[in-house]
């Protein structure tokens, strides 16, 4: 699978006193480019979280942060999906301004039932989707 991309601006409330990105908020923006990908795919966490009742919660991350992110740059957030097993998705992540890498991840996501929060297999439709080249 190829590479998908999700443009992020930089706002105030994304920054500390001193018009740099909060650490945290770096998370935030691997989350919504993890969300697009899956509705690229052609499908909504809340849809999914009704029929087949699954939800995607993290369960491992690691980030490593190289530069800051200030005010009103124009980020873009890469995520690259692979499936791990039979209940899990890895994704690198990529934050960049530009040609320069300001941050990178890897991100774990397990498959749980969303009443019981016990591990579920990734749906084949998931799996198809994982295994297709890119949409975009």
């Amino acid at each position: 699978m190829s590479t998908f991309s999700w443009p992020v601006r930089v706002y105030w409330e994304d920054t500390d006193a001193g018009g740099v990105v909060y650490y945290g908020n770096y998370l935030k923006f691997l989350e919504r480019a993890r969300t697009e990908w899956l509705r690229s795919c052609g499908f909504s966490q809340q849809a999914l979280a009704k029929d087949p009742g699954i939800i995607f919660p993290v369960m491992d991350l690691r980030i490593h942060y190289k530069r800051p992110a200030r005010l009103d740059d124009e980020l873009v957030v890469s995520c690259e999906a692979r499936p791990r097993g039979a209940v899990a998705i890895r994704f690198a992540q990529r934050i960049s301004a530009g040609a320069q890498t300001l941050a990178e991840a890897e991100v774990q996501v397990a498959c749980v039932d969303a009443v019981s929060f016990r591990p579920k297999r990734l749906p084949s439709f998931l799996m198809n989707a994982l295994a297709a080249p890119e949409p975009h």
